[in-house]
């Protein structure tokens, strides 16, 4: 990252009583983010059932994701029963920042240090095809740190809350969720992440950048496009004056492609 708010660049300050907006940080972000009851990514079991029913539709076997048992366990291994009058953080870098698809009662500016954005696991699903893979955003170990968003959830959604996005992010197991400390303009505060899982078959790794272009440049799914997702990711950070050096080569390389010949893409 080259480029932060001037908050960012100071010690923490001691954080603000709750203002009772979730926007009293970033109003800036006030309609640029969808709200829970209209988020197609809030994983309730009827949003579930309807991706079982595309996954079987597509080939995919009724072993395509972790099982309901599976999921809750590895939630428990991590966060445990929630207590009561402990709040959750949960760290945004790539689609929770414009559809988190769960309630929050506060919103900031957040670092990651030690940690990168990368599209380093491949997927047949969401924004790609069995047909044509697409890429999804990780984040992998390296230099520098990594500017998102910190939600803040209740402590009396937080167990119901977190059991949704679950559902979301280790669907597959691609994500090696853990508990870290991030930095907000507030202060620090202990955040739920979900970093890349280097163990998964899935797991590509930091490819070439332009191979990773022309699979962004092509692949698309049920969710979408891939260089959509890569466009509206560039346009949030920018929203925040925020520039991710890799998200920006990337997209002009994919851009590049465009005015190729077609015959002379991968």
């Amino acid at each position: 990252m080259r480029r932060r708010t001037a908050a960012m660049r100071h010690d923490p300050v001691p954080p603000p009583a709750d203002c009772g907006d979730a926007y009293c940080h970033l109003p800036q972000l006030r309609e640029r983010i969808a709200p829970a009851s209209t988020s197609a990514l809030r994983v309730t079991p009827q949003v579930m059932a309807l991706w079982d029913q595309r996954a079987l539709a597509q080939g995919q076997g009724a072993d395509w994701r972790l099982c309901d048992a599976q999921l809750e366990a590895t939630r428990l291994a991590l966060l445990g029963p929630l207590d009561e009058g402990e709040d959750l953080w949960v760290f945004g870098y790539g689609s929770l920042m414009w559809d988190p698809g769960i309630h929050f009662s506060e919103l900031r500016l957040a670092e990651l240090p030690r940690h990168r954005r990368r599209f380093s696991h491949r997927t047949e699903m969401g924004r790609g095809s069995p047909e044509c893979p697409g890429l999804m955003l990780s984040l992998e170990p390296g230099e520098g740190g990594c500017t998102g968003l910190a939600f803040r959830i209740d402590a009396a959604l937080a167990e119901h809350e977190s059991a949704l996005l679950w559902r979301r992010e280790m669907l597959r197991g691609i994500y090696s969720p853990q508990l870290l400390p991030v930095r907000t303009p507030q202060g620090e505060v202990r955040a739920l992440v979900f970093a890349a899982n280097a163990a998964h078959a899935d797991h590509v790794g930091e490819l070439p950048l332009r191979d990773t272009a022309a699979v962004i440049a092509r692949a698309s799914g049920v969710l979408g496009s891939n260089r959509h997702y890569l466009e509206q990711l560039v346009r949030q950070l920018e929203h925040l004056g925020l520039r991710d050096d890799y998200l920006h080569r990337l997209l002009l390389q994919v851009q590049a492609l465009d005015a190729e010949p077609t015959t002379a893409r991968p």
